[in-house]
């Protein structure tokens, strides 16, 4: 029988590979190495660094905030945007310094977290 988001965990508040305020709510059942969360930001929350065995799909629903990866620019998210992180890369998301956003996250394979995104590493030129 398919998975039934009746069948869920509640929201969950995220820290330990979070800065900032940050909530999780699961769509469906982790399967198959898929995992399904709509993520909230608040003003200036994100990820720590991190990469996804076979890459991660972000979906903008709401609000405005940053994506970048390891060694390239700082780049804006917005309402509408889907952007596709290829499997392995390095990367980090999360809202801008002025808005929340929200974001559907689609996970592949295996998450591997690492450190907390530096300053430096999360500013920069951005056309937002």
């Amino acid at each position: 029988m398919p998975g039934r988001s009746a069948q869920l965990p509640d929201s969950a508040q995220k820290s330990d590979t979070f800065t900032g305020t940050v909530w999780a709510d699961p769509v469906l059942p982790a399967t198959d190495g898929v995992v399904i969360n709509t993520v909230f930001f608040a003003p200036g929350a994100r990820t720590f660094w991190h990469h996804h065995e076979h890459g991660q799909i972000l979906h903008v629903l709401a609000g405005s905030g940053l994506v970048r990866s390891d060694g390239g620019p700082v780049q804006p998210l917005r309402p509408g945007d889907v952007v596709w992180v290829p499997p392995g890369e390095r990367h980090w998301h999360g809202a801008g310094p002025g808005s929340y956003l929200v974001h559907l996250a689609i996970s592949l394979g295996t998450t591997v977290w690492a450190e907390e995104v530096a300053g430096a590493q999360g500013a920069g030129p951005c056309p937002m």
